[in-house]
């Protein structure tokens, strides 16, 4: 009993820290970012299509849930019964934990379909902020960092 109290405690902290992202959004800068030149091009929205960006999981869920799944695997049989459950727990502990980490990282996004004041037509996924919500024929700012990232913000 107490090992299933103890492995759903593990659970529930893994997924509460996995949550813990930073601000995605447009107006959020990692440490890094700060005196980086980057390029800024000006725009009118052409579209705007919602989208889900489809979680990556970041390990934690997967180790969380092997490790869950090789101790509760351990209390079950004898002898080689308990090694075989406890090789199976760990797999299986592993593909949910995996799953559920996934799940806890996916997010809503939004594809913008921009024309540039150059003339040039580009699109670009980001996620929403529910602060910020772009519609067709708004005016944005789009900021391109040197490793190519971008981010759209209201001009």
């Amino acid at each position: 009993m107490k090992t299933k109290i103890l492995a759903l405690t593990v659970i529930l902290s893994t997924l509460g820290l996995a949550g813990c992202a930073a601000n995605p959004y447009g107006n959020a800068y990692n440490v890094n970012d700060a005196r980086q030149m980057q390029e800024v091009y000006y725009g009118t929205v052409v579209r705007t299509q919602a989208v889900t960006l489809n979680g990556n999981g970041n390990g934690i869920g997967t180790l969380a849930g092997g490790a869950i799944g090789g101790i509760l695997g351990s209390g079950v049989g004898g002898g080689t019964g308990s090694e075989i459950a406890t090789i199976g727990g760990a797999l299986l502990g592993g593909y949910l934990g995996n799953e559920a980490g996934e799940q806890v990282t996916k997010r809503n996004g939004v594809n913008l379909t921009i024309k540039l004041d150059s003339g040039r037509t580009v699109s670009i996924v980001q996620q929403v902020n529910p602060n910020v919500m772009f519609h067709a024929g708004e005016r944005v700012q789009i900021n391109i960092s040197d490793d190519g990232t971008s981010r759209v913000t209201p001009a």
